[in-house]
C-alpha cells in the first residue's frame, strides 16, 4: 500500500510533467515551459534584469543549467545578456520586448488553459493548495 506522502509526491510529479508537455505543445505559442519561466521572473524583475544565477535560483537549476537555457532564447532575441559593471564574472539576463510580447502570448493562453483545467475549483482548494506547496518547498529548501 502506497504512503499518502509518497502519493503526493508521484502525483505532483506526473502533473507537473504533463502540464509542462502541454504548455511546449504549442501551448506556449513557439516558447517551451521553462523559457515562459525565465522570461516570466525576468519580466516580474526590478528593471527586468537579474543576475543569471538569481534566475537559476527562482528555477530550482544550477547556473550551468541556465546558461543552456538561455543561450537559444538569445540566440532567437527573447533575452538579452552581459556583464555587469566591471565585473565581467557576474553576468546579467534581460527580457526584450520580443520576450515581453512573447511572455504575454503565452501567459495569455496559459491563464485560458488553467481557466479550463481547474472549472469546478473552489479558489479556497486552489489557495489552499498553493499554501501546502509552499510550505513543502520551503521545507526543501531549509534542509
Amino acid at each position: 500500500m502506497m504512503s499518502y506522502n509518497l502519493r503526493f509526491l508521484l502525483t505532483l510529479a506526473k502533473t507537473q510533467t504533463i502540464l509542462s508537455r502541454k504548455f511546449d505543445r504549442g501551448m506556449g505559442n513557439g516558447i517551451g515551459f521553462n523559457d515562459f519561466l525565465i522570461l516570466f521572473h525576468l519580466s516580474q524583475a526590478e528593471r527586468k534584469t537579474m543576475r543569471r544565477i538569481d534566475l537559476a535560483d527562482k528555477l530550482g537549476i544550477t547556473a550551468s543549467g541556465i546558461t543552456r537555457l538561455l543561450l537559444p532564447m538569445e540566440k532567437i532575441g527573447l533575452v538579452a545578456s552581459g556583464a555587469k559593471g566591471e565585473d565581467a564574472r557576474v553576468k546579467m539576463v534581460t527580457i526584450t520586448k520580443s520576450g515581453e510580447e512573447k511572455m504575454q502570448e503565452a501567459k495569455e493562453r496559459l491563464e485560458l488553459f488553467l481557466t479550463e483545467i481547474l472549472a469546478g475549483v473552489s479558489s479556497k482548494e486552489i489557495e489552499n493548495t498553493t499554501n501546502l506547496l509552499f510550505s513543502v518547498g520551503g521545507k526543501v529548501l531549509m534542509n
